[in-house]
């Protein structure tokens, strides 16, 4: 419990720092340094990746159970960012014409994407790891920010044309779950934490070296790799024989929380600052100005942040025959916590030039979601303990 409210409150602390950034820094230099806190965040995301990878267990007989696991989670992701676009067309829009559309389905895509990084340190800070519910939230989170990048792509075509460098990135994702599905656990390298860490520059600077190199090709659509898929392949090829009592050593307990604590501040400070009520108003029409006011705000980011988490209840109607209802029910819970990728669906949508109060909303609903983070892992506890699961600690 204490180490769910420590992690809590670290991610506050960010989110809350980050709202004063644009103030204290120098705006000629405020986007270099959300740049550098970015790609520290990928460095903190690869390492917990990597670990959670090597802690995966992957079974070559069952195929098409994991094939049914992405429908899962495709669904999962889908019915949310749906609720989440028809909210913003139908109650955000005053018309629903065809560019309303388009951006109102990029920008609610921010609601599709566990964060997979958050929800794993706070679930093994609250003692879940070794629980059916964790083993099978690991795969669905993993594959529903695949679903979330793969979606971006015609998403992205859809609004801004054809163009080759959106669909660079598809091959190898698929190549990279060959990789790991061939090699799991065959590659003989250390598991330690400086090990781990070194493992982690390699992949954060590859993916920062494509980044660099697709904009001096075209700077206007950039080629994005996230760290997430690789960190995690990596894990799951390194071998465990021998190494399982590794990570259980002290020392690399303190440094996995270490890490995970400085996940949390990062996170919070890769954050936009939410932009002022003041400057949205010369955006809107006359009607949406007249009702925009804080107090509507604060019903339409609670509204959407329901809707959003409505979605992500999908997974409660199967795995009937391997988990109790109260498990499957604190699975979904687990799947509501959203970060670092949602955060960059918003950063996106705002190079695009998707502005006024969609943009804002959802970013206050992302943040309300972060923040309730420690909420959701405490309720999934409750669950569990409820459903008598073996192995699961009592709340204290």
């Amino acid at each position: 419990m204490k180490n769910i409210i420590l992690l809590s409150g670290l991610l506050l602390i960010g989110l809350t720092i980050s709202q004063f950034l644009p103030s204290l820094i120098p705006s000629n230099n405020y986007n270099d340094s959300i740049h550098y806190i970015r790609i520290l965040t990928s460095l903190a995301l690869a390492f917990i990746m990597i670990r959670v990878g090597y802690e995966f267990k992957f079974h070559k007989n069952t195929l098409s159970e994991y094939g049914w696991d992405y429908l899962v989670a495709a669904g999962s992701a889908t019915f949310s960012w749906i609720f989440v676009a028809l909210y913003f067309i139908f109650v955000l829009s005053d018309t629903a014409t065809v560019t309303v559309w388009k951006e109102s389905l990029l920008a609610s895509r921010f609601a599709a994407p566990t964060s997979a990084g958050i929800l794993f340190s706070m679930l093994a800070a609250a003692g879940l790891a070794s629980t059916w519910m964790y083993e099978k939230v690991k795969i669905l989170a993993i594959f529903d920010d695949l679903d979330t990048v793969l979606l971006l792509i015609p998403l992205k075509i859809f609004l801004v044309g054809w163009a080759w460098q959106l669909g660079i990135g598809v091959l190898p994702m698929f190549l990279l779950l060959w990789v790991a599905w061939r090699y799991l656990h065959q590659l003989h390298i250390p598991i330690t934490w400086p090990w781990v860490i070194s493992y982690a520059i390699i992949i954060v600077l590859a993916s920062e070296g494509i980044h660099r190199f697709s904009m001096l090709i075209d700077n206007s659509i950039p080629i994005h790799c996230e760290v997430l898929l690789p960190a995690f392949v990596l894990g799951c090829m390194i071998v465990k024989e021998n190494n399982n009592h590794v990570i259980e050593r002290p020392t690399e307990k303190r440094v996995t929380l270490l890490i995970s604590a400085i996940f949390m501040v990062l996170v919070g400070l890769s954050m936009p600052s939410i932009i002022n009520i003041a400057d949205l108003k010369d955006s809107l029409t006359p009607s949406l100005e007249q009702t925009l006011d804080w107090g509507w705000i604060f019903v339409h980011v609670i509204l959407v942040t329901f809707v959003s988490n409505i979605g992500k209840l999908f997974p409660l109607f199967f795995y009937r025959k391997e988990a109790h209802w109260k498990e499957r029910l604190a699975l979904s819970i687990s799947m509501f916590p959203r970060g670092e990728v949602g955060a960059g669906v918003l950063i996106l949508s705002i190079s695009y030039g998707i502005g006024g109060p969609m943009v804002m909303v959802a970013m206050l609903s992302l943040t309300l979601n972060l923040l309730l983070t420690g909420v959701f892992i405490i309720i999934v506890k409750k669950l569990l303990n409820g459903a008598g699961v073996k192995g699961t600690p009592k709340l204290v």
